[in-house]
């Protein structure tokens, strides 16, 4: 698996995990009947998770399709599209 993100980019990953982690902890403490609250949690450990292996997958569907985009464009270049003369 190949990183795709920055060191800063992952560092700021894991603190606004740990935060959000924090802050969906507190409050399901509170409330254990919400289950918005687990999605947080999940959400936040996606982040974190991300941040310490600095691989994200939805940064490398984009980088994968504008790979493909960009592949697409250059085979439009190379191939010369003649005009056609209404006679």
């Amino acid at each position: 698996m190949k990183q795709n993100i920055g060191i800063i980019n992952a560092m700021i990953r894991i603190t606004c995990g740990f935060t959000m982690l924090a802050w969906a902890t507190a409050n399901l403490s509170r409330k254990p009947w919400r289950e918005s609250y687990i999605w947080v949690i999940m959400l936040a450990a996606m982040k974190i998770a991300e941040g310490i292996v600095r691989f994200c997958p939805v940064m490398a569907l984009f980088e994968r399709y504008q790979c493909h985009c960009e592949k697409n464009r250059e085979q439009e270049k190379a191939i010369p599209i003649e005009s056609v003369n209404p006679s």
